[in-house]
């Protein structure tokens, strides 16, 4: 069972400890790993823009961290500029290819206020299978 309302509440506090003094957007990533664990993670940015680790990055981090495992359910939100209220937000292409490469086609993902499995966001992604020779 995947309790989405924890997954939101995580995925925020993830974003109100983001480092984004330059785009003053602050992202944060929440998942549901196989074992049972709630992983976190935030963007944080550079002043070479470049080397800004987007919040999936550290998510993936923490996931490699903490044990490893497998992505079930990913969240990721931004906080409203003016409300200070986490409001959905995608991942970026180079983030949805680090999401299926850790939790596969089956990964859920609530980035844009509906739950989409991998497949939906990348279709046609890349994988390990491409590489069998």
């Amino acid at each position: 069972m995947i309790d989405w309302p924890a997954l939101h509440r995580v995925a925020a506090e993830a974003a109100r400890l983001s480092y984004s003094p330059y785009s003053g957007f602050p992202v944060g990533a929440a998942a549901l790993v196989s074992d049972g664990r709630i992983i976190r993670g935030c963007n944080v940015e550079n002043a070479s823009y470049g080397l800004t680790l987007c919040a999936e990055c550290s998510l993936i981090s923490s996931l490699q961290l903490t044990g490893g495992g497998r992505l079930v359910a990913v969240v990721t939100c931004t906080l409203d500029p003016v409300t200070g209220l986490a409001k959905p937000v995608m991942p970026c292409g180079r983030c949805r290819q680090l999401l299926w490469e850790h939790g596969g086609p089956e990964c859920l993902l609530d980035g844009n206020g509906q739950v989409q499995p991998m497949t939906a966001v990348l279709p046609g992604a890349f994988d390990a299978s491409e590489l069998d020779h």
